[in-house]
């Protein structure tokens, strides 16, 4: 079954979802947590987008976003595949970390900014 496009402009609120492959663990430690936020935050700013929320678990994380300047696939795409391969070459592993493609939801009401 083919995938369906995903709804993807600038400016539109979404929240973010995505998951280890299997459920399995995306953060073992804090040093991997760490890793993920100064990824984050570096992309934030190279991008213009805006979060405005975010939580990390051990097997998966959500994100609030607004891409200002790009669209959100390719902020996920420098992310995840970034994030997989410091978590790879650091955990001595190979292969996929996330389960499928990140999770989308368009927010139904946009955050104004100041």
């Amino acid at each position: 079954m083919p995938r369906f496009a995903r709804l993807d402009a600038v400016g539109l609120l979404q929240h973010v979802m995505g998951c280890g492959i299997e459920k399995s663990d995306i953060f073992l430690d804090d040093k991997d947590r760490y890793s993920f936020l100064d990824r984050l935050s570096t992309l934030l700013v190279k991008t213009g987008t805006s979060c405005f929320a975010w939580a990390l678990m051990t097997n998966h994380f959500h994100l609030l976003l607004r891409p200002e300047k790009s669209k959100l696939s390719s902020f996920m795409r420098r992310l995840l595949t970034g994030y997989a391969v410091t978590f790879n070459q650091r955990h001595n592993r190979a292969g996929h970390l996330f389960q499928n493609r990140y999770k989308p939801i368009v927010a139904r009401k946009s955050l104004t900014s100041s």
